[in-house]
């Protein structure tokens, strides 16, 4: 309503300590700010001098406010994202993450903000928002066929229970008022169970911080969009009984690059150009996985069997602290060789998409990617 009335606004966004969410709180940022509205994007300083330049029409109304990293035992030295740390050492991030309300209240406290968007994990904001009258937004990275499945804080009302076991996550909750496929496969849920939806220790599990965001928020934003899943964004309204806006897919933009980076495409490029047109394999899996050492085993004499052209970004380690070695099985390389890349560090993954050579995207299946590959028309397997 403010911004009906013609008021430019001052709006904050704080997401998770993670690239995979940094980035579409980035784009929904640029997609703000080019409406004339001023953005105070807060982060750790590590990230914020990480994240990709901004065009120069934006950098008027884009503020990067960085907020210092506190310390905690047993968290790496400079890790102040997902990527700089092992799977199981990211519980200390969090903690780090929870640290930091001190410095985001003084922050609100000494701003002119109008409202700020929060993500999952830092389900505090909302306490701390309402002591200066701030209203706060829940923008989930995540489509609403997740946030409806999940469903709501259970204690709440009787129709949202308790889900104690991997198993009662694999069947389609009470609640979703039609049939439905969404649910988690049980080897899937029993990786993220204990951490995730159980909690640990001397931290809030990822599902108790999702349902105390969801609940305390004025109202919810989610990466999606009306055309793509109408009954699932009505569930979560009904659910949370609060305003929901769909934000739309917030594809990847393109961003200003270095000389490094551009040398690297350009070289790329050469190989991908060589290659017959829809034929080549590109295998991703996001800014953060790194498979384990089977994992790895399989999946490449896999695409040495597929006999397929294909260029592999593979992650071989998770940070510093990270000393599980990972390889290739014995003479892969030399046997794909011309037929296939595997490159161990950055690759400009819309780049590669958008390349006519390109003609399938094994893919771990986060959403960035998937909406990436949809936006060039490409296979997912």
């Amino acid at each position: 309503k403010m911004a009906e009335n013609g008021k430019k606004l001052h709006i904050a966004v704080f997401p998770w300590l993670a690239f995979g969410h940094m980035i579409p709180y980035l784009e929904l940022s640029k997609l703000i700010a080019q409406k004339g509205h001023k953005i105070s994007y807060i982060s750790t300083p590590r990230n914020i001098d990480r994240l990709p330049k901004l065009p120069p029409n934006l950098t008027p109304f884009l503020n990067f406010v960085k907020l210092p990293m506190p310390h905690v035992e047993k968290l790496p030295e400079n890790a102040e994202a997902t990527i700089d740390l092992p799977y199981e050492q990211v519980k200390y991030l969090k903690l780090a993450h929870d640290a930091l309300q001190e410095s985001m209240a003084k922050f609100l406290e000494d701003s002119d903000i109008d409202f700020i968007l929060f993500d999952f994990a830092s389900y505090w904001i909302p306490s701390i928002a309402s002591k200066f009258n701030i209203p706060t937004g829940y923008f989930s990275i995540f489509i609403a066929a997740l946030l409806g499945f999940i469903g709501s804080e259970p204690g709440l009302n009787n129709e949202y229970e308790i889900r104690k076991t991997p198993e009662e996550y694999t069947v389609s909750p009470n609640w979703v008022p039609f049939e439905t496929t969404v649910a988690f496969k049980l080897f899937e849920v029993s990786r993220i169970f204990e951490a995730s939806m159980k909690g640990e220790k001397d931290n809030v599990s990822d599902i108790i911080r999702m349902y105390k965001g969801l609940r305390y928020s004025d109202f919810l934003l989610v990466r999606s969009c009306s055309e793509f899943e109408p009954e699932w964004l009505k569930v979560v309204g009904d659910i949370h009984r609060k305003p929901v806006f769909p934000v739309g897919q917030l594809p990847t933009t393109p961003y200003e690059e270095d000389s490094t980076k551009i040398d690297a495409w350009r070289e790329i490029k050469l190989w991908l150009d060589k290659q017959e047109k829809g034929k080549v394999i590109y295998v991703a899996f996001g800014s953060e996985a790194k498979p384990s050492q089977n994992e790895l085993t399989e999946l490449s004499l896999g695409l040495e069997l597929s006999g397929l052209p294909f260029f592999w970004v593979l992650r071989i380690k998770r940070g510093e602290s990270d000393d599980e070695l990972i390889q290739l099985p014995e003479g892969f390389e030399e046997r794909t060789k011309g037929r296939g890349i595997v490159c161990t560090s950055w690759a400009p993954q819309l780049k590669i998409l958008s390349h006519d050579s390109v003609g399938g995207f094994l893919t771990h299946s986060g959403w960035s990617s998937v909406v990436e590959a949809i936006q060039f028309e490409k296979s997912l397997v």
